[in-house]
């Protein structure tokens, strides 16, 4: 039963803060360093380095500067396309760190699965935030990005503390994005449809 435990628990985080890091990577640092540093939780001793103060104090910093750069419609959407090339391999090496090293088969293994979600978390909000910039009022991108600093906090909490829910509520979130995500990147291309015939128009 123990060691049944463990393994839920492995995957958990390994998943969840792979999850996480699509969505903030620098609030899934953050809270995870913050948490090991006050031992709050053991991080795994690939995770360990997280909890030096350097790692939170750039952690911090680079969440300060994504809070206010995700909140301005346009600017986020610029963020997220630069953020692709960070986010992702972040959550390939925050997965395995969280199971081990790239060099062993469950740290390799962990990390192709945590960049497959990193990726789909990541292309869900990046998509999200697409199609919500196509209303000109700010409120919309405060209360997302909200919402998804707030999802990640809960999420990684709950990841470490209640891992069998959160691995039911990943499986629940995978399978809704199976169905949204084509919806949603056809909602993108027919907005950028719709700017290229406008700009078109306008310097014809």
């Amino acid at each position: 039963m123990e060691e049944y435990n463990q393994i839920i628990q492995l995957i958990a985080l390994s998943m969840g803060v792979a999850w996480a890091s699509g969505i903030n990577l620098y609030a899934a640092i953050l809270t995870l360093g913050i948490a090991g540093a006050t031992g709050n939780i053991e991080l795994p001793p690939g995770l360990q380095v997280l909890s030096d103060p350097m790692v939170i104090g750039a952690a911090g910093l680079m969440y300060g500067v994504e809070f206010f750069a995700d909140k301005i419609p346009g600017v986020d959407t610029g963020w997220d396309m630069i953020h692709t090339f960070v986010r992702v391999p972040a959550g390939v090496l925050l997965a395995a760190g969280s199971v081990g090293d790239l060099s062993s088969a469950a740290g390799i293994t962990a990390g192709i699965l945590g960049g497959g979600m990193a990726l789909t978390t990541h292309s869900a909000k990046a998509g999200t935030r697409a199609l919500i910039n196509t209303s000109p009022e700010p409120f919309s991108n405060w209360t997302a990005s909200i919402l998804e600093d707030i999802a990640v906090f809960s999420g990684l909490w709950m990841a470490l503390n209640q891992p069998l829910l959160f691995i039911i509520l990943l499986i629940v979130f995978i399978l809704l994005m199976v169905w949204l995500l084509p919806k949603l990147w056809r909602g993108i291309k027919t907005v950028f449809t719709a700017l290229k015939r406008f700009f078109t128009k306008f310097y014809a």
